[in-house]
């Protein structure tokens, strides 16, 4: 079974702007976080659930999709052995999760969240 895509994070410089964004089109649920972003329940029976942020510099817009993986040490090594590049982390996420970013071959940026056992 392959590792599966468990969230997904929309980057940008106005919060509250891309919140009322997504809440008007999608009819998605917005509410703060507790750490300056927004949580998102889009609504959807089994659907995946997501955050708005703003990281306060670059890249400001950016649309990302986490993966759950059970060893993210060697997810990303595995993701380097394969021509990939490391980004940023591992690293402790706010609620003690660990994640990393990692860019593909073609240059697209994926999230990886390490399992919580």
């Amino acid at each position: 079974m392959g590792d599966k895509v468990v969230h997904f994070e929309i980057g940008c410089r106005d919060i509250a702007e891309t919140s009322e964004f997504y809440a008007k089109v999608f009819d998605w649920t917005i509410a703060p976080n507790g750490g300056g972003g927004r949580r998102i329940d889009t609504g959807a029976q089994g659907g995946i659930s997501g955050h708005i942020t703003a990281l306060g510099h670059e890249p400001h817009a950016y649309l990302n999709f986490y993966i759950e993986v059970e060893d993210l040490d060697a997810k990303v090594g595995a993701v380097i052995a394969a021509g990939g590049e490391n980004l940023i982390g591992p690293a402790p996420t706010p609620d003690g999760q660990r994640f990393a970013w990692v860019k593909d071959p073609a240059g697209n940026t994926i999230g990886l969240l390490e399992a919580q056992g």
